[in-house]
């Protein structure tokens, strides 16, 4: 649990979509004092787009929503594992230009259309059930699009439409799902390759497997990687209360 408190939020309508990767692909594009987290001798590399609600400092009545798309790996690094972001974009200039300043973290300004959500505003909205198959509910699909605008950054888009397809679980400790997403601690490198540590609080996830079409993705070419192979190991994270604290020296 953390000591401290900062900003309160919510998570909701997020697909993770994971990739297994050779550990070594990983290992070149992390900063000093961190090395790969593996699993199965496997690193990953995740793609996660979804919605951050009602963003506050703690106490403060509102705040800001809006859709994010992160690149992320996981690590091992002085704090304990945790998370280290490539990339994230959101569709924000407020919380983009805060994000950088206060977290240190690698934020751009991006243009995003989510669809089918009850964080969007438009719960009735929907995605055409044409656009999906498989055993889910249309009414639960969501269509995440994203175009990255941010002035001097390598361009990147992702557009995919994705819904949960079946029973909802809490991961068991020592399992892939844990690993992959049972992660309350993150990362970052400021200038002159300083490491800077955050930690953040919720409840377990509750997931349900997922399908998803994802019809761009250029995440990977953005951040120097290679596409990997093969498909992505697809998990639907139901809404969840999370809350952080301010970053500190590793």
């Amino acid at each position: 649990m953390l000591g401290r408190r900062w900003l309160e939020m919510t998570w909701r309508d997020g697909l993770f979509a994971h990739w297994p990767v050779d550990p070594a692909t990983v290992a070149a594009a992390l900063p000093d004092g961190l090395s790969v987290a593996t699993y199965d001798g496997d690193a990953y590399l995740g793609v996660v787009p979804f919605v951050m609600d009602d963003i506050r400092p703690r106490g403060v009545p509102t705040g800001l929503s809006f859709p994010e798309l992160n690149l992320r790996t996981y690590v091992e690094g002085p704090n304990g594992p945790g998370v280290y972001f490539h990339s994230l974009d959101a569709d924000d200039r407020i919380g983009v230009a805060v994000a950088r300043g206060l977290f240190r973290l690698p934020y751009y300004r991006a243009e995003t259309d989510v669809r089918g959500t009850a964080a969007s505003g438009d719960p009735d909205g929907g995605v055409e059930a044409g656009e999906k198959s498989g055993d889910a509910d249309a009414s639960d699909a969501v269509r995440f699009a994203s175009r990255r605008v941010h002035r001097g950054a390598p361009h990147a888009r992702f557009d995919a439409t994705y819904a949960p397809t079946g029973e909802a679980f809490t991961p068991e400790s020592g399992s892939l799902p844990a690993f992959l997403l049972e992660n309350y601690r993150f990362y970052t490198a400021g200038s002159g390759g300083r490491l800077y540590v955050g930690e953040i609080d919720h409840e377990p996830w509750t997931l349900r497997p997922a399908e998803a079409e994802i019809r761009a993705n250029t995440l990977f070419a953005a951040n120097g990687f290679e596409a990997p192979d093969g498909e992505p190991i697809l998990h639907y994270a139901e809404p969840i209360a999370v809350t952080a604290d301010r970053i500190r020296r590793a």
